[in-house]
This record gives C-alpha cells, sequence and structure tokens, in this order.
C-alpha cells in the first residue's frame, strides 16, 4: 500500500486547534507504517489537529510512544500493557512487563498510563483475573508518577468501576474510546473521568454514545480516533488517522448544538487539564 492509497480525502480544517488524545501511529499493516510519521503530524496540523497523544499497548509500542515523544514536541506519550495482552502472560512475564511500564512512566515525555484496563469480549473467564491484577498494577503505576489513567473498558463496565473505587482513583482518568450508554457515562463521571469520543459516535447504529454525550459536562468532553481503527462517518471501514478527527468535532458539535469554534477551544483545554497540563518541550525537535 502506498502512503496515499484507500485513504479518505482530508475534511475542511477545523476553525481552532484540537488534540487527537488517543492514537497509535506505529500501527503497521502488512509489515508497513501506516503513514510517516512526519506526515501524520503535518495531515493533523493541517485540519487543526495540532496535536496527539501516541498510545503504547505492550512493551515495543510504549517505548516506541517515549520514544516518538522526544523527537516530536506534537507528541506526548502514554505506557501501558493492554488488557488481552496482560491476560495472556504468565505472573513472571506480567511482573517483569509491569516493571519496565513503570520505568517507562517516570519519563519525562509520558504523560499518561494506558491504555489499561478490562476487555471481557476477547478474554474469557480464565483470563480476567489477570487482566484485573494489571489493571490495578498500572492504577498504582499511575498514582506514583502523577500520570494521567487511560481506560481500555470493554464489555466490562461494572468490574472496571469495581476496581477503580476499590483501588483509589487518580487524579485524572480518561475513559478512552466511551463505549456506554448515558448511565454508565453519569458513573464514570461521578468519578471524576473524562469521557473520550472516537469515530464511534458518529455511527447510524450508536444512539446510546450520543445519548451519552448529551449527559457529558462539556468540560469532560474529549475527543480521539483510535487510529487507525473506527473511523468516523462517512469512511467507517476505511484506515484511520488524526487527520480525520474532524469529521468526529463536527458530529459531536450538531448533536450538542454548539457552536464548532466554542467546542474546539473546549475540547483542547479539557484535554489539556486531562493530561497534566500545557504540552511542553521534552527533547523533541517538533513545534
Amino acid at each position: 500500500m502506498t502512503v496515499t492509497e484507500g485513504w479518505p480525502e482530508a475534511p475542511a480544517p477545523l476553525p481552532a486547534p484540537v488534540v487527537d488524545n488517543h492514537c497509535h501511529l506505529d500501527h503497521r499493516i502488512k509489515g508497513g507504517l501506516l503513514i510517516p510519521v512526519e506526515e501524520a503530524l503535518d495531515r493533523a496540523a493541517a485540519v487543526g489537529v495540532t496535536r496527539i497523544v501516541q498510545v503504547g499497548c505492550d512493551l515495543e509500542s510504549s517505548e516506541w510512544a517515549v520514544e516518538a515523544a522526544r523527537e516530536h514536541d506534537a507528541v506526548v506519550a502514554a505506557v501501558a500493557l493492554h488488557p488481552n495482552d496482560a491476560a495472556r502472560m504468565d505472573d513472571p512475564v506480567l511482573d517483569g512487563a509491569l516493571s519496565r511500564i513503570d520505568e517507562l512512566a517516570a519519563d519525562p515525555a509520558v504523560r499518561a498510563v494506558g491504555e489499561t484496563g478490562l476487555d471481557y469480549f476477547r478474554t474469557g473467564p480464565e483470563g480476567r483475573p489477570r487482566q484485573q491484577r494489571s489493571f490495578r498494577e498500572h492504577i498504582a503505576i499511575a498514582t506514583r508518577h502523577d500520570r494521567t489513567l487511560v481506560i481500555h473498558d470493554r464489555d466490562a463496565h461494572d468490574d472496571v468501576l469495581a476496581v477503580l473505587d476499590d483501588t483509589g482513583i487518580p487524579d485524572r482518568v480518561v475513559m478512552h474510546c466511551f463505549s456506554g450508554g448515558p448511565e454508565f457515562a453519569l458513573e464514570c463521571l461521578e468519578r471524576g473521568a473524562f469521557l473520550s469520543f472516537a469515530g464511534t459516535v458518529t455511527f447510524k447504529n450508536a444512539e446510546y454514545l450520543r445519548e451519552a454525550l448529551r449527559v457529558t459536562p462539556l468540560d469532560r468532553v474529549l475527543v480521539e480516533t483510535d487510529a487507525p481503527f473506527l473511523t468516523p462517518e462517512p469512511y467507517r471501514g476505511r484506515p484511520n488517522a488524526s487527520f480525520l478527527v474532524p469529521h468526529t468535532v463536527r458530529r459531536i458539535a450538531d448533536v450538542l448544538d454548539l457552536d464548532l469554534v466554542s467546542l474546539c477551544r473546549q475540547i483542547d483545554e479539557n484535554t489539556s487539564r486531562a493530561f497534566g497540563g500545557p504540552w511542553a518541550s521534552h527533547g523533541g525537535q517538533r513545534t
């Protein structure tokens, strides 16, 4: 696949900058990067997506995220073991991997610990205790290093809340790709979480997500891609990238009947609060 083959046209730029707070720039298809990092950042910036949180899911991608954040001032890193990966590790391997995540979380380029959490869609009952143990350890790492906790929750709403209530909730929590309805949204908001809406909020069959969005205070709303996954309408099923965020932001503005400029500014402010303040230089070369 060439760099441009199969990609949608870039949308009209947003009128004010926003942040893609969950992206996987390193995800590979057929052995190659979807878009080279420099081009991905340039394409995003051209439509008003000026900052990106690069999210790790295992040791390799977490280490890659830290390096990318060091090289590019538009990027900060999140580091973690994805719950499905944690479930497949035996205890000694998991212990060693968690120790390395703890080391990486101390790096100034890292703003978040995640994506961690629980996934009962792909992991059966036999793997869930290990997922829960990993989730608890990630919460401790986020708290120890004063990092934002980024939660992956799939078909595990009740247990995610139970673990948070039992361990104690870090100061900053982001529900990545929020996947519940309005009742679950209120439960998360009660615990101080930011709710991050991905391209799924644009899907025709996702009215429950739009209902959740409507009960979310504007100062808790974030936007993300989860690229290269969850491409928003009208391009569902094609590869996703940060430059497609404007489709999701415009849909959110329509659902909430908000002025687009005001919404963009609020999302940008929310993201800075959610991830510990303004992006600071951490050794990167890009501005």
